[in-house]
Parts: C-alpha cells; sequence; structure tokens
C-alpha cells in the first residue's frame, strides 16, 4: 500500500487520528479547510446510509484520487447506543478501485478492530487521547 496518501479514523465529523504518509496536491492552499474533510466523510457515508437504505459506502472515486472508507460502530461513555466509526484512506485513482478496496479492506480490518477494542467506552470529547494511535498507523503500514 505504498501509493497511501493518508489513513484516518473519523468520528462524529471529527478526525480522531490520522497519518500522512505524503501530501495531496493543492492548488488551492489558501482555500483549503483541512478540518472538513471529517465532516465531509461522516456526512457523505450518513446520506448513502440512510438514501440508500443502510448500503454502506465503501469508497469515492475523484479524477486523481480514490477515497475509500471502512465503517464499523463503537459505543461511546456517553452514549446509550453505538455511534459509526469510518476509517478512512487516500490513495491514488486505480483503473481497477474494486480490487484495491477489497486489499485495503483485508489491510484495515486488525487496525480498527484494534482501536475499537481499545477505545470502546471512551470518552470521545477528549479528543487528544487519540493522537497516540496515529503512531500505531505509522507502523502498521509502514
Amino acid at each position: 500500500m505504498r501509493d497511501l496518501f493518508e489513513v484516518g479514523i473519523v468520528f462524529r465529523g471529527f478526525i480522531l487520528t490520522k497519518y500522512k504518509f505524503k501530501s495531496l496536491e493543492d492548488k488551492n492552499k489558501d482555500k483549503t479547510d483541512k478540518d472538513l474533510r471529517g465532516a465531509f466523510i461522516s456526512a457523505i457515508t450518513s446520506f448513502a446510509d440512510k438514501a440508500f437504505l443502510n448500503t454502506a459506502l465503501e469508497y469515492l472515486e475523484m479524477d486523481k484520487y480514490l477515497c475509500i472508507f471502512k465503517i464499523k460502530s463503537i459505543k461511546p461513555k456517553l452514549s446509550n447506543n453505538k455511534e459509526p466509526l469510518i476509517m478512512y484512506g487516500i490513495t491514488e485513482n486505480k483503473r481497477y478501485p474494486d480490487r484495491y478496496v477489497e486489499k485495503f479492506f483485508e489491510k484495515i480490518t486488525p487496525i480498527i478492530e484494534q482501536f475499537t477494542l481499545k477505545y470502546q467506552n471512551a470518552d470521545f470529547t477528549e479528543l487528544n487521547q487519540f493522537e497516540p494511535f496515529s503512531q500505531e498507523l505509522k507502523e502498521y503500514f509502514t
């Protein structure tokens, strides 16, 4: 998976942790709001779930990039219900994205399981607690 730009984990529109392997090309550096990425990922996966009757969105193809989403559930401390937890990856667009998405899912399943076990019933309002997990992402993918 040497062509990954970034992997991360999103909850309620916030990127809890991420690791950047290389920078994305950014033509509008002054106008780009990197914090919107988490909100977009949460919104688009929620939309797909609601609009298409519980069908999980697996990936989005863009001109240069392929954004892949793996959705799991986690129960936060201050909630009675499980909520969506989204692991994402951004890579170069692929000729046959379905094959790459399958390989990505195989690769990330253990790491998202590890995150879920580690942070089940955690207080998700304290975002700093997730920062050390970015090192685990780095070690796992390199």
